[in-house]
């Protein structure tokens, strides 16, 4: 059983640094949850908790529904796959995924089976009698998965497999980890700083900031309905706009103050705490009439192809967006555009950052 239950979990440091903070987090058998977040939130702390290489200051951990806080690494019955592959230089690709095996005084011939079958599993057959040196980055990253794939683990926890890949690479064997992930069933923890990585490859993700649990939600919701204010900025690339909710009255019917220029909301009612508002730059558009929408002035464009990122001065104020254009679009710095949102995709936040409705 692959089942992890943390609950009011904490480390804290000498001279009193809270790393963790009374986290509290599910994850079920079979499951690949991605734990994102900027860097030293706190997210290789709650790995090397896991695997029982650090200890806690509170809180509990159960693997499988076995309380695991005071067993030692190697009862935990977890596998962990480290950034910088940690390979034996001196030994082969076969031996690096042997050594686990003989360190449990395992028979040869389950040793061999395993071997096998996971490197059938991962292509490494052709490169089971080369010493790592010989390998390329991807073929060492392959070998660090089957190294920990070869224990038959209840969960394994990834910190950062892919950072030293380069761009291509980490496309590659990020497909790779998902694919085995379905093959396998496995329990899988997958840390990154990459919301690229966390968006294409988790189940749910698990977002952290100053140790602290932001949400946990799949990609899809996590998008769409961001909790507060910091994961509205942290997902997304580029990240939701986020403006002054100056929201303003005219009889029944309610407008968008951007600039001194007005959003009309339709039959959307703010919620009256609304402090802040959040934009994502895709539900942005041109407007198709010149009634519709704000006027905006361009000052940066960034041309990628498929889409154009726009970045805009609203009005007179000094709110800056950026639009999220389809195609190539010929703006140039200082054209005038004008712009429009379907209310029913605005985001609102009170002032604390907190997401309301």
């Amino acid at each position: 059983m692959g089942s992890v239950a943390v609950r009011g979990l904490s480390k804290i440091h000498p001279g009193g640094f809270a790393a963790l903070s009374d986290l509290n987090l599910e994850i079920a058998e079979g499951e690949l949850l991605v734990v994102v977040g900027p860097s030293g939130c706190g997210k290789s702390t709650l790995l090397r908790l896991l695997a029982g290489l650090d200890q806690p200051s509170g809180g509990s951990i159960r693997i499988g529904g076995k309380a695991v806080d005071s067993l030692p690494p190697a009862e935990r019955n977890v596998a962990m796959v480290f950034q910088d592959y940690a390979l034996y230089p001196n030994m082969t690709v076969r031996g690096n995924l042997e050594f686990p095996l003989k360190m449990r005084r395992m028979a040869p011939a389950e040793r061999k089976r395993r071997v096998e079958r996971v490197a059938e599993m991962l292509a490494l057959g052709p490169i089971l009698d080369r010493s790592p040196a010989q390998l390329s980055g991807g073929q060492r990253q392959r070998v660090a998965m089957g190294r920990a794939l070869v224990r038959e683990p209840a969960v394994f926890l990834l910190d950062e497999p892919l950072a030293n890949l380069d761009a291509r690479l980490r496309t590659q064997v990020r497909t790779e980890i998902a694919e085995l992930q379905r093959r396998t069933g496995s329990t899988m923890i997958y840390v990154t700083h990459d919301q690229i990585e966390a968006m294409t490859l988790g189940q749910r993700i698990a977002v952290l900031n100053g140790g602290k649990m932001q949400q946990t939600a799949s990609p899809r919701e996590l998008y769409a309905h961001p909790a507060n204010v910091f994961v509205a900025g942290f997902i997304g690339n580029p990240p939701m706009n986020l403006l002054a909710a100056r929201v303003e009255r005219s009889g029944s019917t309610h407008f968008l103050n951007l600039g001194g220029s007005r959003l009309l909301l339709g039959t959307l009612i703010p919620p009256v705490a609304a402090a802040i508002v959040g934009i994502r730059p895709e539900s942005i558009r041109l407007a198709e009439r010149s009634a519709d929408g704000f006027e905006a002035c361009v000052r940066e464009i960034e041309f990628l192809g498929h889409e154009t990122l726009a970045h805009v001065s609203i009005g007179t104020g000094p709110e800056r967006l950026i639009a999220r254009v389809p195609g190539l679009k010929d703006y140039s710095r200082g054209d005038a555009v004008r712009l429009a949102v379907a209310p029913a995709e605005l985001r609102f936040f009170d002032a604390t950052g907190q997401a309301l409705g």
